[in-house]
């Protein structure tokens, strides 16, 4: 039976982590680590992981300093990887957008012969429960169809927050990717790809959060100037990167 490792990246989630981990811990079986990485939080939420370290010994943490998506996800497949019993790699975001039986699909239903699989929103068979602001869907469709031209994509959801990989496909790449907070996603996936990894895209039902904090203006050029710098860097024009950054930085201060 595989080993899988869930990584669940954590920035001042001390009010969601709890349900997300009794809903992991009570689906999948002592096979599954899950690994909470608590990324530069201020709250709670390392307390709360222990509580739950009490009934479920399965779960296991990291609390870092450092910000970041990206970052905590990283030394999330970094301390996966240093036990050679683990097979299969994901992360999952902590907000329960994704359940513990939607998540299982990517490990049980790709086709068994590829490399990875990540949930999509927006394909055949997936369902988004409550359905999402009309601005929201607009602006997401338009980012996808940008990520497809920059970087020759197939995938129709990049940002999804639930993935999980064979164990190689993380070692073959894990060493290639910037720690691109916005395009953290974009930037692994693009790697797997000039690899010629085969990643499937499964349909989920996915709990949209209409609580969402984030300011979808903001968010918006943020992930664009992310992307450009991101393609800009795997391009023959990768020496003009420091340049790039340097000309956008008075626009990512004002969006930060």
């Amino acid at each position: 039976m595989a080993r899988l490792v869930i990584v669940v990246p954590c920035y001042n989630e001390e009010k969601r982590i709890g349900r997300t981990l009794e809903e992991y811990a009570g689906f999948f079986s002592i096979e599954t680590e899950i690994l909470v990485v608590i990324n530069n939080t201020s709250d709670r939420t390392e307390e709360v992981v222990k509580s739950y370290q009490v009934k479920y010994p399965y779960i296991k943490y990291l609390n870092l300093k450092p910000g970041g998506k990206g970052f905590a996800i990283m030394e999330g497949f970094k301390e996966a990887l240093k036990n050679t019993d683990n097979d299969l790699i994901g992360f999952v975001d902590a907000d329960m957008s994704t359940s513990p039986k939607e998540f299982n699909k990517l490990v049980d239903d790709y086709n068994g012969d590829g490399d990875g699989a990540i949930a999509s929103r927006y394909i055949k068979g997936s369902i988004i429960e409550p359905a999402q602001p009309f601005s929201r869907r607009l602006a997401s469709r338009v980012f996808n169809i940008i990520v497809r031209a920059m970087f020759l994509f197939k995938y129709s959801d990049t940002q999804c927050g639930a993935k999980v990989f064979q164990r190689y496909a993380i070692e073959e790449v894990i060493d290639k990717i910037g720690v691109t907070n916005w395009a953290f996603d974009i930037d692994l996936l693009y790697n797997m790809h000039k690899v010629g990894f085969k990643i499937e895209e499964v349909p989920i039902t996915w709990a949209n959060d209409g609580d969402s904090k984030i300011n979808l203006k903001k968010s918006s050029l943020q992930m664009l100037l992310a992307c450009c710098r991101l393609r800009l860097c795997n391009s023959p024009f990768a020496f003009m990167a420091p340049a790039f950054r340097f000309l956008i930085k008075p626009i990512w201060n004002l969006v930060k």
